[in-house]
């Protein structure tokens, strides 16, 4: 496929602003879409915000974050996308609202354009198959903070294509991201570990075993956890 020059990302919540952040950093140009100017506006104030708490700790200069905030264009339209070579959607988690995101971007998006979903539990293969472009659709799972962590799943679906797999790939690294190859499952790798251990977690408190502070600190002073699975949940 052609190179990537410009991304769309499809919500400015939590994960799309965050998504919009490390591609207009890596330097990409940006086309991020929402539903209503509040929603645009509250993600950029977002956006603005981590760009500043990169400058003061030294990870950009002013002008650097100057001229990421600049590649990012708020829209309202979806046919804006047009241009781009990359579409990544970061709606709710709702198969329902996703599949009618990748009916119409597929109708939007030049032929050879990937559509990537954010998903962190839904199939790829199923979403792919609202489309006619089954071979170009793949999971980008990013993980929060989207400017601080590094991994990031690469969902390969029953029909994606080995060139939009290195596509993505490829992308996830241009992006500053550490990806890794994940297949369609259920929780494809980090959901489907985390939920029994935090499942396992709820189990200890409720039977008596120890509370819930004390089963926290045994993954934080035991495990090296960043938190417990507890806090996290």
């Amino acid at each position: 496929m052609a190179e990537v020059r410009t991304i769309g990302v499809v919500g400015a919540g939590t994960m799309g602003n965050g998504i919009a952040h490390v591609c207009a950093r890596a330097g990409f140009a940006v086309v991020l879409y929402d539903l209503q100017q509040a929603f645009l506006d509250r993600g950029l104030s977002t956006i603005e915000k981590n760009l500043a708490r990169e400058v003061a700790k030294g990870k950009l200069t002013a002008q650097q974050a100057d001229e990421a905030r600049a590649r990012i264009t708020p829209v309202l339209e979806l046919d804006a996308l047009s241009g781009c070579g990359v579409a990544i959607e970061a709606a709710t988690e709702k198969f329902a609202v996703k599949a009618e995101i990748f009916r119409n971007l597929a109708r939007v998006l030049p032929a050879g354009a990937i559509l990537a979903s954010n998903t962190s539990s839904i199939s790829i293969t199923k979403l792919a198959a609202v489309t006619a472009r089954p071979a170009q659709v793949i999971g980008m799972h990013f993980f929060n903070p989207v400017p601080v962590m590094q991994l990031g799943e690469v969902i390969r679906g029953l029909q994606t294509s080995q060139a939009t797999f290195d596509a993505v790939y490829g992308l996830s690294q241009k992006l500053g991201k550490t990806p890794v190859e994940v297949h369609d499952a259920a929780g494809f790798v980090s959901n489907r570990v985390l939920m029994p251990l935090i499942n396992e977690a709820v189990y200890a408190v409720m039977e008596g075993i120890a509370t819930a502070e004390a089963v926290d600190k045994v993954f934080v002073l035991g495990m090296a956890h960043p938190m417990g699975p507890l806090t996290l949940a």
